[in-house]
């Protein structure tokens, strides 16, 4: 009799230790499950933070442009700066030529001996 209540014992571990594996084999594969949708919204995520990151720089880059927020006045000052030089250069090109006077060239001079 001693030998049944050790293989009743035993049995019943058994059955215990299957019911355990199963229930931990389900948490296993909910998790798998939640660990997979979790990566799909971490790339999703990520690339939305990429074109965040695109959108910001464009929006940084006409800013910059337009000269608008806190530069605005060292970006006036820089055109109206390049305006002043281009209009220097424009105004070398309408000057006539000027050759360097050295002496009348009508009149040259021979040398006297």
């Amino acid at each position: 009799m001693a030998d049944k209540s050790v293989i009743t014992s035993i049995d019943a571990c058994v059955r215990h230790l299957i019911d355990d594996h199963k229930r931990l084999s389900e948490i296993c594969s909910e998790l798998a499950a939640q660990r997979d949708a979790l990566r799909a919204e971490k790339r999703a995520l990520e690339e939305r933070v990429k074109e965040l990151d695109a959108e910001v720089a464009k929006m940084q880059l006409t800013e910059g442009l337009a000269g608008g927020g806190t530069n605005r006045e060292k970006a006036k000052a820089r055109v109206n700066q390049l305006m002043r030089e281009v209009d220097k250069c424009i105004a070398l090109l309408e000057k006539p030529a000027e050759i360097p006077d050295s002496g009348s060239p009508e009149t040259p001079e021979t040398p006297q001996r």
